[in-house]
């Protein structure tokens, strides 16, 4: 008698979400040790590569900002009914949620009233902890275990009465070859006189946009301190063009680089950098490169955020760590005098380079605690789930 495939139904809305899924099914055939696995959803390019058919397209769901989405609601609408429903029908072993919580949550809702017995795991905790703490309560009724990147989300959730969270990994883990130096970069990285100093201003237009003039001024400032510093941008393609107008005004001129293999060059290279705070700043704290961060939005998007966002920090590193290693200017604070001051003090040797080198270390030990692999840890948390686990 054959063995019954697994079902595992997976709905992910953007295309980091659709790496995770790929990197999520490939261990789950390695635990399967043979089983066939019957994989139905909603995912991309990537995931389609691994056997994936799609029940819709996922550029129907792959929409960020309040304008878009309401632009495109009664369509979401749909597919939140269409991924539930296609769900229900196919009455999987695990149902598997990736990001994109606005929609994958609600996915998860209609399919736990559908069909309350699958087991349904969601990984990338929502901010939770940082904005809309009442989300986490409300997750924990149709989720059964949210699956997290960064170590202190467990605790967060537990706190906030959100569903059980496991501490899985987060993926730049696994990537930590590719983040640091050779010994030839290494060399690179190591003259304070001849610095290469990245500035990233953000991938999204409105980051650039409230970012760009303060970067150009700051790096315009360190430019006159070390004649030698060479300074390198590395851009989104979407945005190369934007970028490039403006820094065309700038007295300093960054070498501007796109695509993957280029920007991890430069981290490689890296002495310092002066970035945007969201993810990169995790990366560049992995890649062991001391970092400045600054945030500036429009005053309204500021009011708003000190009124939802009760955090000492919104800088990643610091979150993990439970203090402020990366300094952090907001609004106001974001000025080219300030920015190079905090740049000159990491780019050279002394105290406040040490305090970030050392902190990155620790992080780097807190990031690893949930093991090497964090799409094995992933699957295993997500099988652990199920009333009879499969063979193995």
């Amino acid at each position: 008698m054959s063995t019954p495939p697994f079902r595992l139904f997976v709905v992910t809305g953007e295309a980091s979400g659709d790496a995770l899924g790929a990197r999520f099914v490939q261990q789950l055939r390695h635990r399967l040790a043979g089983r066939p696995l019957d994989l139905r959803g909603v995912g991309g390019e990537v995931l389609a590569a691994e056997g994936l058919a799609s029940i819709f397209p996922q550029e129907d769901i792959a929409v960020m900002g309040f304008g878009p989405v309401v632009a495109r609601l009664p369509l979401l609408l749909r597919r939140i009914s269409d991924a539930a429903q296609a769900a229900a029908a196919f009455a999987p072993d695990l149902m598997l949620t990736i990001d994109a919580p606005d929609f994958s949550l609600r996915v998860d809702k209609k399919l736990r009233r559908l069909d309350p017995a699958v087991p349904i795991a969601h990984w990338v905790c929502p901010s939770v902890w940082a904005w809309r703490q009442g989300r986490a309560r409300r997750m924990r009724p149709h989720v059964d275990r949210i699956l997290a990147l960064l170590p202190f989300e467990p605790e967060a959730l537990a706190r906030l009465g959100g569903p059980d969270t496991v501490y899985v990994g987060h993926p730049l883990i696994e990537r930590l070859a590719e983040l640091r130096p050779g010994p030839d970069e290494a060399r690179v990285r190591a003259d304070a006189q001849a610095p290469l100093i990245l500035v990233l201003p953000g991938s999204r237009g409105s980051e650039i946009r409230h970012l760009m003039p303060a970067f150009g001024e700051t790096i315009a400032r360190i430019a006159r301190a070390l004649p030698r510093a060479r300074f390198v941008l590395p851009a989104v393609p979407r945005l190369v063009e934007a970028v490039t107008g403006i820094v065309a005004s700038w007295p300093v001129k960054p070498e501007i680089v796109t695509g993957e293999a280029a920007k991890l060059a430069a981290f490689r290279q890296a002495r310092a950098a002066l970035a945007a705070s969201g993810t990169v700043t995790l990366e560049l704290a992995l890649a062991q490169v001391p970092t400045v961060a600054a945030y500036r939005g429009a005053g309204w998007e500021a009011a708003l955020a000190r009124r939802l966002i009760k955090l000492p920090t919104v800088i990643l590193p610091n979150l993990i760590l439970g203090e402020n290693v990366v300094p952090e200017f907001i609004q106001d604070d974001v000025t080219p005098d300030a920015l190079a001051l905090a740049l000159t003090a990491v780019i050279g040797d002394g105290a406040a380079r040490d305090r970030q080198l050392d902190g990155f270390a620790a992080l780097e030990h807190r990031m690893r605690s949930a093991g090497p692999s964090p799409a094995a840890n992933a699957v295993d948390a997500a099988l652990a789930l199920l009333r009879q686990q499969p063979a193995s």
